[in-house]
């Protein structure tokens, strides 16, 4: 165990380490926060959509060569995040068919991109490290950490100084409405945030995993608490634990970032999902 903590003793020397687990912690903490209010509002595929988008808008900033791609990609994932909310409001278009549309189109035309325009001379690696995550969390710069600081703290202050209307509008919409709160202007503002989140969360998990890095804290905790102040402090506070877990494990072991977090969360479903069904027999 002394050979474990000296080893993390080493690689905390290294600027790269401590930045993963700083911008890892803070994403985990976003997207626990959103996880919770997009699963109770059964829109929790968003997440794999705008991810796809994402990919496509990385591969069009590679393609132009672009030094900073991340206004780019967080520019074009905004507006397709808002394009989504309108377009699975149509009637004619419902929401899991415009997150399929978007999804399947956005990744479709990035990969193309990449082949036909890409000068990378391992497109593969390049793929791979977009898709899942493997090694861009350990290449950040202090400048990327700063702004995902910026991003972190914004969505976590507009979380908490909404919470009373995003409260309102996940549990019952249409009294929202008759109470006089304005509902569409809310859900747009949780799809940007959302949009903002799939973003910073692509260096950690990759575009592929996002949707596991939102949805698995959230019901793991639902599986254990029922209020949604109870649901939500728990499921923040299981997602950070479980992206520090993994990537200290994968420090240590040199296994994949990405899948190791996803890993992590699984384990923890597994755990309050026994948990649940034991307290649920101790109340019966």
């Amino acid at each position: 165990m002394s050979g474990v903590f000296e080893k993390l003793a080493l690689y905390w020397q290294y600027p790269f380490v401590r930045y993963a687990l700083i911008v890892g912690v803070l994403i985990a903490l976003c997207s626990s926060l959103l996880g919770v209010v997009l699963v109770l509002k059964r829109f929790s595929f968003i997440g794999d959509g705008l991810s796809h988008v994402a990919f496509g808008a990385m591969a069009i900033a590679a393609v132009l060569n672009l030094s900073s791609e991340m206004p780019l990609v967080l520019g074009i994932t905004v507006v397709c995040a808002v394009l989504l909310l309108r377009t699975g409001q149509n009637a004619k278009i419902k929401g899991d068919a415009a997150i399929a549309m978007l999804s399947v189109g956005a990744l479709a035309i990035g990969y193309l991109l990449m082949n036909i325009f890409s000068s990378s001379t391992n497109l593969s690696g390049d793929v791979c490290t977009t898709l899942f995550g493997s090694t861009s969390i350990l290449t950040l710069t202090e400048g990327e950490v700063w702004l995902c600081a910026a991003l972190s703290l914004i969505v976590v202050a507009v979380f908490i100084l909404f919470y009373n209307k995003i409260f309102a509008i996940t549990f019952d919409e249409d009294f929202a409405r008759a109470a006089g709160t304005r509902a569409s202007a809310y859900n747009l503002l949780i799809a940007v945030i959302t949009a903002v989140i799939i973003v910073l969360a692509m260096n950690l998990v990759g575009s592929l995993l996002i949707s596991a890095l939102v949805i698995f804290p959230a019901i793991s905790a639902m599986r254990v608490f029922k209020s949604f102040k109870a649901v939500t402090i728990c499921s923040a506070a299981l997602s950070v634990s479980c992206a520090l877990a993994g990537l200290l494990v994968s420090v240590l072991a040199g296994t994949p970032v990405g899948s190791t977090i996803v890993a992590a969360d699984i384990a923890a479903f597994g755990v309050f999902l026994a948990v649940g069904k034991i307290a649920k027999g101790a109340r019966t």
